[in-house]
Parts: C-alpha cells; sequence; structure tokens
C-alpha cells in the first residue's frame, strides 16, 4: 500500500512536471488525441500506469498542437525507449462527424467539449510528425483507431477501401485491442535491448513480416485484390472475425503495397487477478489540474462509475467491443470492486449516487461457458445468436449479489445501472429452476432499485428479418421485458420510464421496414428519442455488408440504404410525431404506395387517395 501511495501522482506532462520528479529523460513518451484524466476508464491512463507499475518512466502528451511550430511534440525531447500513439477513446473519424458525414460541433473528450482539438486521423498525423523529428524512435501505435483499422476496412469517411493503418502511417508496430499486457511486454524487450524489427512473437501485435508461413497461419487476399474485388473483402471479414472471436486464434498474414502486413493472435481472455491489477493501480480518478475548472464531458459520464467486467459475447453486427476487447468476459472479483467503490465515496464531490455499476453489456458479469473446453474450439461471434447458447451459464446470482453489497455500502445511497442491460440474457431459460428464478429475482432487483428514471435496453429495430442481421433478439422479445418492467413499476408505484433505441439505415432495413417501426413504437406510445442513423466503422459485420452489399457469411446480397437521402428518410420516420418533419414523411411513403401506414401514422385525414 505505501508503494502504491508513492506513486498517487499525475504522470507528467511538461518539462517542468519532469524535473519535479528528478527524471533526467522519460523512458516513454505517450501521446493521445484525448485530455489526460487520469481514470481507469481512459486508456492512455490506464497503459500509463500499467507502464508506470512495471517500474518505467511514462510521460503523456494529450492533445498535441499539430497545426503551429510541433513544439508540443519536441517539449519533452525524445524517450529512452519508445513514443506510444493513441488517437483516443474514440476513432477520430466517428468523434468528428455525423452519420451524414457532417463536423460535430463539440467533442466530449476535450476541456469545454471544445472541437478541433485533435486531427482527422491522429494515428497517421502524429505518427508521421514524430517519425521526422526522432527517425530513431520507435513509435507503437494503439487505441481504438488503430486497433480497428489493423487489417484493410472501409472508410465511410472516405468511401473507400483503406489498407491497415500500418501502411497508412509511420508507426513501428500496431498494439491491438486491450493493451496492457502487449505494451508491457514491448517495453519489456526494447528495455532489454531487442530491436523493434526483431519482436515479432507478442500476441496482438501487427507489423511488417517476412514471408508468410501459410502451415502456422492464415493468409488473407490481399489489399490490392480486395480493391478488384468486394467478395474478397467479405471473404476476409469472415476470417479476420472468427479469428478475433477464437479463444487462441492464428497468425494472420496480408499483403499490402508490395509488403507483407503480421497480425498475431489475441492473448487469451485476462484472468480475474489480472483485471483486478490493473483497477488497484494508483489512478487519481481526475482530470489533470492542468484543465483547471474546465468540464471534460465524457469524464462527467463516469467519474462516479464502476465498471464490473470487460468483454462481450453478444456479437451484435454494427458493434466493435468484440473485436477490441474480445468475446469472453473476465470479470473483476467483488473484493475489487468494492475497493473501488470505496475510492468514489471518498471523492471530494461525491453525493452519494454511483452513476453506473456496469460493463461493456450492464448484466454479463461472471458469466462465461459451463464447459469452456467448448468455448475454447468456438468461432461463432455471439453467444446469444440466433439463440441463447445452451453451454452459456447464465445465472445472474453473483451480479445480484455485487448490487446488493453496494446498495449496502456506507456513504452511497443509491446505485444505478447505466450501461445498457442484455434483456434477452437476464430472461433466457437455463433449463434451472433455481437460477430461473434468481435471473427474475434479479431483474425485478434491477428495476426496483437501480433505475435513475430511465433504464436504457437496445432492441434495434422491429423488424425480425433486420434483427436477425443485426444479431438481435426478436422484437417481441423486448415487449415481454416491457410488459415485465411496467408489471413492477406499476407493482411498486414508481414512475420510470423504459428507452429503447434504435437505428435506421441498417444493412437490410428498408423504408417500409422502418415505417412499420414508426408504427410498431407508436402502438406502444413511444416519442423515440435515443436513435441514430447507422455509421459504418471499421471491422464491423454491418460495415461490411454497407460496403460489399454481401453477407460475408452467406454471401447473399443485402439491401442497405447508402446515399444520404435514402438514409434521412428512414432516419426521419423515428420523429413521425414531430408536425415539421410530417409533409416529407407523407410524401416519401406515397412514393411506395404505403397509405396503410400514413393512415395508421396520421389518421384518415392525411390524405386523400384520389388527389394522389
Amino acid at each position: 500500500m505505501q508503494n502504491q501511495i508513492s506513486k498517487r501522482y499525475f504522470l507528467p506532462t511538461t518539462k517542468e512536471e519532469i524535473e519535479k520528479l528528478g527524471w533526467e529523460q522519460p523512458d516513454i513518451i505517450l501521446f493521445s488525441g484525448d485530455a489526460y484524466v487520469d481514470h481507469p476508464s481512459f486508456g492512455t491512463a490506464v497503459i500509463g500506469r500499467v507502464l508506470q507499475d512495471a517500474g518505467y518512466k511514462v510521460a503523456i502528451v494529450p492533445q498535441p498542437n499539430w497545426r503551429d511550430d510541433l513544439r508540443d511534440f519536441k517539449k519533452l525531447g525524445k524517450p529512452r525507449l519508445f513514443f506510444g500513439i493513441s488517437a483516443g477513446a474514440m476513432d477520430s473519424m466517428v468523434n468528428h462527424y455525423t452519420a451524414n458525414r457532417r463536423l460535430r460541433h463539440t467533442d466530449a473528450y476535450t476541456p469545454g467539449g471544445r472541437h478541433g482539438m485533435r486531427p482527422d486521423y491522429p494515428t497517421i498525423v502524429y505518427s508521421k510528425i514524430l517519425k521526422e523529428l526522432f527517425p530513431e524512435i520507435p513509435i507503437i501505435a494503439g487505441g481504438i483507431e488503430a486497433s480497428l483499422r489493423r487489417v484493410s476496412h472501409y472508410d465511410y469517411w472516405q468511401n473507400k477501401l483503406l489498407p491497415s493503418i500500418l501502411y497508412q502511417s509511420h508507426v513501428d508496430m500496431i498494439s491491438y485491442g486491450m493493451g496492457e499486457k502487449t505494451m508491457r511486454l514491448i517495453a519489456d524487450r526494447i528495455n532489454q535491448g531487442v530491436d523493434i524489427c526483431n519482436i515479432t512473437d507478442i500476441p496482438q501485435t501487427v507489423f511488417y513480416s517476412k514471408t508468410p508461413d501459410s502451415k502456422n497461419g492464415i493468409i488473407l487476399n490481399s489489399y490490392e485484390e480486395c480493391l478488384n474485388d468486394k467478395r474478397l473483402q467479405a471473404k476476409n471479414f469472415k476470417i479476420v472475425e472468427e479469428e478475433s472471436n477464437k479463444y487462441q486464434g492464428n497468425i494472420i498474414w496480408q499483403s499490402t503495397g508490395g509488403k507483407w502486413i503480421q497480425i498475431n493472435p489475441m492473448f487469451p481472455p485476462m484472468n480475474q487477478k489480472e483485471l483486478d491489477s490493473i483497477y488497484a493501480l494508483p489512478f487519481t480518478r481526475v482530470p489533470h489540474p492542468r484543465y483547471k475548472d474546465k468540464v471534460i464531458p465524457a469524464y462527467e459520464m463516469i467519474r462516479h462509475s464502476v465498471t464490473l467486467h470487460r468483454g462481450c459475447f453478444g456479437g451484435c453486427a454494427f458493434c466493435t467491443i468484440s473485436a477490441h476487447q474480445g468475446k469472453f468476459v473476465t470479470s473483476r472479483s467483488k473484493e475489487s470492486i468494492l475497493s473501488e467503490v470505496q475510492a468514489v465515496t471518498e471523492m471530494k464531490d461525491f453525493k452519494g449516487y454511483i452513476s453506473d455499476l456496469g460493463g461493456p453489456s450492464a448484466n454479463m458479469y461472471e458469466l462465461k461457458g459451463k464447459n469452456e473446453e467448448i468455448c475454447k474450439k468456438c468461432i461463432k461471434p455471439s453467444c446469444l445468436h440466433p439463440n441463447v447458447c445452451k453451454n452459456l451459464n447464465v445465472d445472474h446470482s453473483k451480479l445480484l449479489d455485487i448490487y446488493r453489497s453496494v446498495d449496502s455500502f456506507e456513504g452511497v445511497k443509491k446505485a444505478f445501472v447505466g450501461s445498457g442491460v442484455r434483456y434477452d440474457l437476464a430472461m433466457a431459460p437455463s433449463g434451472d429452476v433455481k437460477i430461473d428464478a434468481k435471473n427474475q429475482e434479479y431483474i425485478s432487483q434491477l428495476i426496483k432499485k437501480h433505475v435513475s428514471g430511465r433504464l436504457k435496453v437496445a432492441p434495434e429495430h422491429t423488424n425480425d428479418k433486420v434483427l436477425n442481421l443485426m444479431r438481435k433478439p426478436s422484437f417481441s422479445l423486448f415487449k415481454k421485458f416491457k410488459n415485465i418492467f411496467d408489471s413492477i413499476n406499476r407493482k411498486y408505484s414508481l414512475n420510470q420510464q423504459l428507452i429503447p433505441y434504435f437505428i435506421s439505415s441498417h444493412p437490410g432495413s428498408t423504408l417500409e421496414d422502418m415505417a412499420q417501426l414508426a408504427v410498431d413504437t407508436k402502438e406502444m406510445n413511444y416519442h423515440l428519442e435515443q436513435v441514430q442513423d447507422f455509421t459504418p466503422t471499421p471491422m464491423t459485420l454491418a460495415s461490411e455488408i454497407f460496403y460489399t452489399g454481401i453477407h460475408p457469411y452467406t454471401r447473399e446480397q443485402i439491401f442497405t440504404a447508402t446515399t444520404e437521402k435514402d438514409k434521412n428518410a428512414q432516419r426521419r420516420l423515428f420523429f413521425w410525431y414531430k408536425p415539421e418533419e410530417k409533409r416529407q414523411i407523407l410524401q416519401d411513403l406515397k412514393k411506395i404506395n404505403r397509405f396503410d401506414i400514413i393512415k395508421k401514422l396520421f389518421g384518415n385525414n392525411s390524405f386523400s387517395k384520389k388527389k394522389n
């Protein structure tokens, strides 16, 4: 404990802070597109603390100015070992642009929400600058942007297929996925004097290699071949997704621009002790003092939250969590969770409310295969689709125990669940009467005690054909869950809302499908708020379908709304109840002769069939 207390300072961000620590030179300098928030929900802070714990002197340069004389890139000099680069906690293009490719006006990961504090594709921009200034120093890229662009991928914002970001940037290596183990091993090897070019055996790394060995891995279609034939890109994606979902995958190679890019497989999932050790690191849990009183919106959302686990076995077609964190869930121990709850209660601004006890999906805590040997051989991207796997333990007892333990914690008035809940998982029949009863108790406890007025769930669509493409359950299951939610609210005189999330223009969704969604949700008395137009992001099944028009697994042609006009028409139907949208919706529905839907949405007086 004394050792941890001695380390509980911010990692230095300036030359003055380095001198105060008595360092002659940092071992590692991390550049980040995000503000520096010393909290376990921010990747650069986590990697910094992991490397610090390994004995390295780590400095951070948050949001360097790439437009001026580049003083931010020079101010700390050169590190003894290497530079690390992360674009931030989001892909920079998702951060910068809407689904219609329009510039956003705010950035949640910047003080004051100010836009423009990072470039498009920071991995490429930062690495070019650093390589020109310090050509002899290795550069390692990590974070969401580099991780999900590790292989040839469709870029929605440029509307074209791009090569691996390793080829586009000036980095020497990519650390993809959750990088704690990878970055520590890379640091140790370089510290031992090994040249970066000779580090080839560390899992979750991407680098240039010699001629591949097809007997010990998989050779993808080249980037150039994929450019010429979208079917080959779809074929590549299926391989990459399956390998990412394996307990122990294969090495993958892809030829790009005459060079071989090697992608080593993921580490097996962390064990509980390893995950606990990360959350035990000496985070201050607050933004660096350099920001003074400026609000960082992303931090405000998580400052009093506690993450229970990592990984997700949902496999949703539009989601990248499993591609980055892995399909297998690793959960923290109860002791580790309660230790963090204690730290939250000791924060000066804590008023007694935990904002979220969650994770990528709120209710996957301690859930895994009954027979893990079966899981180790499985390549399915989802344990929940098309049905909940019979080998999956769905017992929510341990999560229920966590909730109750936190509820009884001194200083905690209320602990909310702000992360999305997989109701299909909580409602899944287990074949065991006791487990089913415990899961019903979990649902009741969740609704009674852990909803901050609104419970977020994600049915995503109402059409079963579209939901099947999304790898989501039938909308009928949402209706059943809503009945349970409403029943518990009536029973305990609660005034709470169930907030469903929906997506428009997802591959497979037609204008008629969206019109029916509007009718279905109207009949349930919803005026939708939590909605979004589908945005293709690298390394998702849905993005591959959007780009290729082909389902990588079935090879069938899939309709997708790809033009701004078609996407806007679908999104508009979310807001059928807004007067300003009515006229255009009427025009769109008349064009496809859906007068029946017009009647259901707007009544008999909204049109005259003869006049049209």
